[in-house]
């Protein structure tokens, strides 16, 4: 008896067993123009790359059964989320990871699962896939391949180490299998005080970097000390006083106007000034009496060296002038200017990748396209941190990345070459600053490890492994790679809070939420949302097509959608009502069974997603579902650590079984609004402690991962609901980091790419924000509208397979609206009750939008990364027929809510 079998027969457990084994079609059957190849890496398991054909694939899930391939689900998420993978040839069929090392209930975590790529015909490198395997559809010489391991929530990392073309139709043989590997090295530290001291020693009076033997001050040496300094300690008078010597106007235009104070600059020499004023709280448009960064953009070159009359500097267009020859300049001015929230000409920009080789590298070298290209791991971080930056070239900075990740040195160490052997600190302290920009922190973490044992005596570092010679130009990067943050996020310009005219809704929403201007149709969206094709009777979204297996998670994604706007309240009532009174799906399962209430499964995104339905729409979180879910929640939280290989507590103060951002923001969004601020007080450290330097959140927790506008802003809105000046100081360097993720076109970046689903959740938190982030804010939902189609519902991302997604629908249709999780209600007031399913309800007959659940997601929701995660939110509460604790627990929470917007109005940041 299949799983879907199983299931229709009310077999929760179905998912544990392995799916059936197909008659496999010969691999040699399948072409370029005919059927497609799947390959599946058992290397971390002691075997190969094995591949299996199906001549006519329908999806992604059905060609890895057809070729061969035997699969089990989880618990939680059904058949849709790969946990096992088996092959008849391979130790007799049996599946990995074993029940002993994974017993698949919950999600995987992001560093030990079986992740999907793809390739179609004529592509040389992997893409992450952004569909599920059941969503894609396989065209003819397309090959899929499966890894195990860990990866990040962009699939940016983990990608299959043989090539699309090992494993096509007629390929060769099997590639080896995946070197799961990497540095595997004590932990270590940069002596950052050590290293301070001896930086302001270099500095003569004070303020001055002077060569040996000379009184000519070194401004080039004088400047990288001050941005140095200022990475140790961001309020460091000593790189304050180095910052003023250099903007006295005879030594800015000694060090970058050489030519004449009225001709073009120096563009490293601007670039570094421009930096220097930025990391200091200067302003890079007043500094020795020019605007630096508008003489940057206004000498941008407009031809290269075959024109007719040549401009001196100018190599190639889009060039920053400069007559070093060396390309830091062209990296530097283009982070200099987006850190002055200037945008670079798309041509300059571009230019960068003119440097970047074959393998992926970039030279230091300012040469022309197609030239002889020799890749250094110092000039590829610090070209990838301006790529990754400026935003729009994912595919070179994703080659950057894969080169660093080769060149690093089994000690943790970059050679200063790619060809190197002995590592550099100059190249690791780029490397590192880039790899840990780019969502590598262990790798790193491992270069900085390198770089502690390679740090003299002194507080200095050489040039390279074993010398003795204390170097200027290798100990800046290596201090701010220790500082374990990065020449963009030191420089990065914070906007100035402004008083907002408009703050989040607080009080109970009756009518239709208003269309945003220039934004999407939401009333299309509902309808799309409540279609009941989608919607069965009204209560629940399938996980899988035809099981009645309800997405618990996706449902309250839609719920949240419809409460932001209201178009439909009858329909959310259906909703509610089902999981308020225990309705069963086709399963016989329930919203306990998905919240996993009372087992040691509980999760704390799944709780706290459920309880702030309730909270939304005036249920009482305490007896919703039958369940006291704040109860629940409180018990959820985490002592201490749990010792592996138990990893039910990432660290005191998360949520048990909470591994993403996303879950634990939930969690406390729910726990404030039921007005236990003080059961929440443990969550809320834990939580803000996960903020990064640059005031963005990574995606999961207890494991690497990057930064993430989804996390970011959902962690925004929890953190908004607090009124001490820690919690809004928080908020406001998330929001900034958003805002700064933005791309060209309106979009933000997110695991499918330029996603419908960040860009939604980013109009969310800078809300919280209007008047600042007007502009952002315009710009996505301009994006948001035009990947609405037809139907009413929405694409994934720009660049994804075309076609309405439930998912990301749920997402662009609430967060269109701008309202935060923490802050709306939604009256019932004037629907009727529903009859609420017993199990019987019918499976649906066609196929549901795509099923993307990311690794480390036990919530079942959306939102890219977490567990319970979810989508858009709408909260307040509205007390209609509930008891007076309900009652006290809503005036808490409008209080809490009341309370942040009083402060931040005083401060002139919110109202």
């Amino acid at each position: 008896m299949t799983a879907a079998m199983l299931l229709v027969c009310g077999v929760t457990v179905a998912f544990l067993a392995p799916s059936t084994t197909a008659t496999a079609d010969p691999v040699k059957d399948c072409t370029a123009t005919v059927g497609a190849i799947v390959a599946v890496d058992f290397g971390p398991f002691g075997g190969k790359v094995e591949r299996g054909c199906d001549t006519t694939p329908t999806t992604g899930y059905d060609l890895l059964h057809e070729a061969g391939f035997t699969t089990t689900g989880t618990v939680h998420d059904g058949p849709a989320f790969i946990c096992r993978i088996g092959y008849g040839s391979f130790n007799s069929g049996t599946q990995y990871p074993t029940p002993d090392k994974e017993p698949c209930q919950l999600t995987p975590q992001a560093s030990a699962y079986w992740s999907y790529w793809t390739a179609s015909p004529g592509q040389t490198a992997w893409t992450y896939s952004p569909l599920g395997a059941m969503a894609r559809t396989p065209k003819p010489g397309d090959v899929d391949a499966w890894v195990f391991g860990g990866t990040d929530v962009g699939g940016s990392t983990g990608k299959p180490t043989f090539s699309p073309d090992d494993v096509r139709a007629g390929g060769g043989p099997s590639p080896k299998p995946t070197d799961t590997s990497g540095p595997v090295v004590p932990p270590g530290a940069v002596d950052l005080p050590a290293a301070t001291r001896w930086l302001t020693a270099q500095l003569k009076d004070g303020e001055r970097v002077v060569d040996e033997g000379s009184e000519i001050p070194n401004h080039s040496l004088t400047a990288e000390t001050a941005l140095a300094l200022a990475a140790a300690a961001p309020k460091s008078p000593a790189a304050a006083k180095a910052a003023a010597f250099l903007a006295r106007p005879e030594h800015t235009d000694a060090y970058a106007y050489p030519s004449g104070k009225d001709q073009a600059p120096e563009a490293p020499a601007a670039a570094r000034l421009a930096l220097v004023a930025e990391a200091t709280g200067g302003n890079p448009r007043a500094v020795g009496g020019h605007d630096l960064l508008g003489d940057l953009l206004k000498h941008v070159c407009t031809s290269g060296s075959d024109a007719p009359t040549p401009v001196p500097g100018c190599t190639v267009k889009g060039d920053f002038p400069t007559t070093s020859g060396q390309a830091e300049g062209q990296a530097l001015a283009v982070i200099a200017l987006l850190g002055g929230d200037v945008r670079p000409p798309a041509d300059a920009v571009a230019r960068l990748t003119d440097m970047q080789c074959q393998d992926g590298g970039f030279t230091s070298m300012l040469i022309r396209r197609g030239d002889g290209c020799d890749s250094e791991p110092g000039a590829t971080g610090l070209a990838a941190l301006a790529l990754q930056r400026a935003g729009g070239h994912e595919a070179e900075v994703a080659k950057a990345r894969d080169f660093l990740k080769k060149a690093q040195l089994a000690d943790g160490g970059l050679p200063a070459a790619a060809y190197g052997t002995v590592g550099s600190a100059y190249a690791t302290g780029f490397a590192a600053q880039a790899l840990r920009h780019l969502g590598d922190p262990g790798r790193a973490d491992a270069a900085v490890s390198w770089l502690s044992k390679q740090q003299l005596p002194s507080g200095a570092f050489a040039f390279e492994a074993g010398g003795t010679d204390p170097l200027l130009f290798a100990t800046v990067p290596a201090v701010i790679a220790g500082v374990k943050s990065d020449l963009v996020t030191l420089t990065t310009k914070q906007p100035e809070p402004s008083p907002s005219p408009t703050g989040p809704t607080t009080g109970p929403t009756t009518g239709p939420t208003p269309r945003p201007e220039g934004g999407p149709d939401l009333t299309k969206g509902s309808a799309y949302l409540t279609d009941p094709t989608r919607l069965l009777q009204g209560h629940y979204y399938e996980s899988t097509a035809g099981t009645g297996f309800a997405d618990f998670g996706l449902t309250i994604d839609g719920a949240y959608a419809l409460a932001a706007t209201g178009a439909d309240n009858a329909a959310l009532r259906g909703i509610v009502d089902f999981l308020d009174h225990g309705g069963k799906d086709g399963t016989g399962r329930t919203l306990a069974s998905w919240t996993n209430i009372g087992t040691k499964y509980a999760g704390g995104g799944s709780l706290g997603k459920a309880a702030l339905l309730a909270e939304a729409v005036g249920r009482d979180p305490r007896t919703f579902g039958g369940q006291d879910l704040i109860a629940a929640l409180a018990k959820a939280v985490c002592p201490a650590k749990t010792p592996a290989p138990d990893r039910s507590c990432a660290d005191k103060g998360a949520y048990t079984n909470a591994t993403s951002v996303f879950s634990q923001s939930l969690g406390v969004i729910a726990q404030i609004r039921a007005g236990e601020t003080a059961a929440a007080a443990e969550p809320v450290a834990y939580l803000k402690s996960l903020q990064k330097p640059s005031g963005a959140w990574v995606s999961l927790i207890g494991e690497p991962s990057g930064e993430e506008v989804d996390s970011t802003a959902i962690a925004a809105m929890a953190l908004d609901l607090l009124p001490d000046q820690q919690s809004q100081a928080a908020v406001d360097k998330a929001l900034a980091w958003l805002a700064a993720q933005q791309k060209p076109d309106g979009g933000f970046p997110g695991a499918s790419g330029n996603s419908v689903n960040s860009a939604a959740l980013a109009v969310q938190g800078l809300s919280l924000d209007s008047t600042t982030y007007k502009t952002q804010i315009t710009k996505a939902l301009a994006f948001l509208t035009s990947q609405q189609n037809g139907d009413g519902g929405f694409n994934i991302a720009r660049d994804s397979q075309p076609g309405s997604d439930l998912r990301a629908s749920t997402q662009a249709v609430g967060g269109a609206t701008g309202i935060s999780f923490g802050t709306l209600t939604r009256s019932l007031d004037g629907t009727t009750p529903q009859p609420t399913p017993t199990g019987s309800a019918q499976p649906s007959g066609t196929p549901t939008t795509p099923k993307i659940v990311t690794p480390g997601d036990n919530g079942g929701g959306s939102g890219g990364s977490g567990g319970g995660g979810g989508g858009l939110a709408h909260t307040g509460t509205q007390v209609i027929g509930i008891g007076g604790a309900a009652v006290l627990l809503t005036l808490l929470g409008y209080g809490f809510v009341r309370a942040a917007r009083t402060r931040r109005t005083a401060k002139g940041a919110h109202q």
